[in-house]
This record gives C-alpha cells, sequence and structure tokens, in this order.
C-alpha cells in the first residue's frame, strides 16, 4: 500500500528541482521533463541551468544558494508568479568531503550540515505554508544510505544525511494526514561530480539517470522511502539491523578488504 498519493501523469506537474546543475539533480530534471512536467531548477551555477532551460523552454532557471533564506523567497516568488502553484520541492543540493576522525574539522562539518540540513529546512519552511493552505504538494529530501549508520570516511557527510531522514520522518507523520506527501530518498553510490572524491571501490556504483528513473519510479507509486540500487541498500538495511559488536566487526573488516 503506498504511504503517499501516487502520481499517474507527470504532465503539467509544476516541479521545483533544488541542487540540478549536475549528477542526479540534473538527470532527474531531465527525466521530469521529458515526461512532460513544468521544471524549475536552481543551483548556485547559472551556466547549467541557463542551458536546461535552452534544451527544454517551458522550464525556469531559478539560480540560488541554498544557505541563503532571501533567495530562496525571491526564487519561490519568480516561480509562483510565473506557475501560481508548486506541486513538488525535490532538494538535491548537497556537499560532500570524505573525512576520518583524525581529520576532524568542526568548521567544514558545520558548512556541510548548513547546506545539507540547513539548506533543506530553508527550502521547507519556504514553500510548506502555500503547500498547507491548498492542502496538497509534495516535498522529496535527497539524503543516502550513509545515513543509516556511522560508515568508514562518512564522519561528516553522514550524519548530515542521518538528521535528513529523521527529519522527513517526522514530517510524514505530521504533514501526510493534511494531505501533503513526503518522501525520503537514499542513494547508494551514484556516478557524480561529488563520489569522485572517493579514493576506494563503489559497490554497486549507478549512473545518475538509473537513479533519476529509480526516483521517478519510487514518487510515481507513492512511496515514502527511494532506496537504489536495492542490490546494494538491501545489504546496508540488513547490517544495520545487526547488534552493534557484529555490525562494526563487518563494517571494519569490509573496509579492510575495499
Amino acid at each position: 500500500m503506498s504511504m503517499n498519493p501516487q502520481v499517474k501523469d507527470w504532465r503539467g506537474q509544476r516541479v521545483w528541482i533544488v541542487g540540478a546543475s549536475s549528477g542526479i539533480g540534473l538527470a532527474l530534471a531531465q527525466k521530469m521533463a521529458d515526461l512532460g512536467a513544468l521544471v524549475a531548477v536552481s543551483a548556485r551555477k547559472q551556466q547549467p541551468l541557463t542551458e536546461f532551460c535552452q534544451q527544454y523552454p517551458h522550464c525556469l532557471a531559478l539560480p540560488l544558494d541554498v544557505n541563503h533564506a532571501e533567495q530562496w523567497q525571491n526564487s519561490y516568488q519568480t516561480l509562483k508568479n510565473q506557475w501560481q502553484t508548486l506541486n513538488w520541492l525535490i532538494v538535491c543540493a548537497a556537499d560532500y568531503q570524505p573525512m576520518r576522525a583524525w581529520e576532524l574539522s568542526a568548521s567544514r562539518m558545520s558548512q556541510m550540515m548548513a547546506t545539507n540540513y540547513g539548506g533543506a529546512l530553508i527550502g521547507i519552511e519556504t514553500v510548506l505554508p502555500d503547500m498547507l493552505a491548498h492542502g496538497k504538494g509534495g516535498l522529496a529530501m535527497t539524503a543516502s544510505v550513509a545515513g543509516y549508520m556511522g560508515l568508514p570516511k562518512s564522519l561528516s557527510y553522514g550524519p548530515t544525511k542521518a538528521a535528513l531522514i529523521n527529519l522527513c520522518e517526522s514530517l510524514y507523520l505530521d504533514l501526510h494526514p493534511k494531505g501533503l506527501s513526503v518522501s525520503v530518498i537514499n542513494p547508494g553510490f551514484v556516478e557524480t561530480p561529488l563520489t569522485a572524491q572517493n579514493d576506494f571501490k563503489m559497490p554497486a556504483i549507478i549512473s545518475p539517470q538509473q537513479a533519476a528513473e529509480a526516483i521517478v519510479a519510487g514518487l510515481s507509486a507513492g512511496d515514502f522511502e527511494i532506496d537504489f540500487p536495492k542490490r546494494f541498500t538491501t545489504w546496508m538495511k540488513l547490517i544495520k539491523r545487526l547488534p552493534y559488536r557484529l555490525k562494526m566487526a563487518l563494517l571494519a573488516q569490509i573496509e579492510e578488504k575495499s
């Protein structure tokens, strides 16, 4: 049974994708536009947004920095002037840097939390009043399987994604009874500029286009959690359920072999 209303047809759906200059966000914007959705794309870099809108002239380019509430408000007002209403806010914006305990930097970790978690909060705060007033709309936040549990080299990134997962769970409990959809997107490894920083073998890595297909399928089906690829996320969920003594020993062993 679906946890959210299903989307049978994306034609005419007004979708705002934040973090759409590359990777999953860009691939998702292209997929949504190909399905007939009206797509607004946001990121700090103007050029990729302009190029996207040249390819899809019916779409909107709304450059913004997710850490600035005023930019969110200005972009949202521009969107409403064009479209009147918004059906979906999908946040894909992310900051990432592999980090171990002996490399701990509180300032860098705070910066990452501000972008990955704080940026999503500002976005939700921006659009939620109108969605509540209309009694419909959807929020989808891109977290990660790195938020399932503590992982090697994920000292800074993992906690930001764990916070997003927890946030989406709480949002769902509050907003589902009011007619709104809430989904959390938990990718495994995807070929993006962010994962290109990794110096280890990434199991079951997929393309941004494959990720976009999985996200659209999950949102269309009304899923709360959209995790992919299943051949990887299923194992991660099983490891998460292990007692700490077994889980930590297994993760250490996996790291030694990677």
